[in-house]
């Protein structure tokens, strides 16, 4: 496999770099990529500045899939993750040893993680944030109405916030599950688009209606570049997740374009 060039500002700790030997190889052979705006990684040409990456959720798998993306294009994410993740034997030692961060949901500590989101943005790093907060619930598995968290990493930090749309994760392991279906070999497509623009609203105080605002033009701006990855038109309502922790999705079939 080629050599990756990392940003100057980047540190791969011995726990990152066990995942990163033992994982993409895996990615590589069973998968197939397809990788696009990848120059929207970059600020200015670099990979240097901070970035924030926020994309659709669609499995449990596709964290593996958007590191690969943004490792192969060269930058290595520090993932917002729920607390659970760190309480599972290796998982744990990986998470803490590639410094990811921990969200306590429902907590005073979710607010110590943006904390520490936006100063891991204001030092150069790639910080990704789910903006849904889960994996979807849509019955038909488009993008739910977003929550604040990413919009305000990106305005508190001054960072770019780059909006990202996937597919094809859930074809990997279902939403939900943990089956993990390798074979036949499936196409992982994930899509960078433009930073979204914010220069309207920086500088202002954060309140609910700037982060309303910031949040509709990143959501739209991920679920536009998931119409053309899936062919089909989304639904103009974005859904509402109301449904209790743990309770599976029922989808739906998607409504094809033209």
């Amino acid at each position: 496999m080629a050599r990756v060039q990392l940003s100057n500002r980047v540190r791969v700790s011995g726990y990152y770099r066990m995942a990163l030997v033992t994982l993409r190889p895996l990615l590589v052979t069973f998968t197939r990529q397809e990788w696009r705006g990848a120059e929207n990684l970059r600020v200015d040409g670099s990979l240097d500045p901070g970035i924030v990456v926020a994309a659709n959720h669609i499995s449990w798998a596709d964290p593996f899939v958007l590191a690969h993306f943004l490792y192969d294009n060269g930058r290595l994410p520090r993932f917002l993750a729920k607390e659970s993740l760190f309480t599972v034997p290796f998982i744990k030692n990986v998470m803490k040893g590639a410094q990811q961060i921990p969200v306590h949901r429902g907590s005073s500590d979710a607010a110590r993680a943006l904390e520490s989101a936006v100063e891991s943005a204001r030092d150069g790093e790639c910080v990704l944030i789910y903006p849904e907060g889960t994996v979807t619930r849509a019955p038909d598995m488009w993008p739910m109405a977003g929550k604040t968290g990413a919009v305000r990493t990106a305005l508190s930090s001054g960072a770019a916030l780059i909006p990202v749309a996937q597919w094809g994760a859930h074809e990997l392991m279902r939403p939900y599950t943990a089956e993990l279906r390798l074979l036949p070999r499936k196409t992982m497509h994930v899509w960078a688009g433009p930073p979204i623009d914010l220069d309207d609203l920086r500088g202002r105080p954060l309140d609910q209606a700037i982060l309303d605002e910031a949040t509709d033009r990143l959501m739209s701006a991920i679920t536009a570049m998931l119409e053309q990855i899936r062919g089909e038109i989304a639904p103009t309502e974005r859904y509402i997740n109301t449904r209790p922790a743990g309770e599976r999705p029922k989808l739906a079939r998607p409504r094809k374009a033209g």
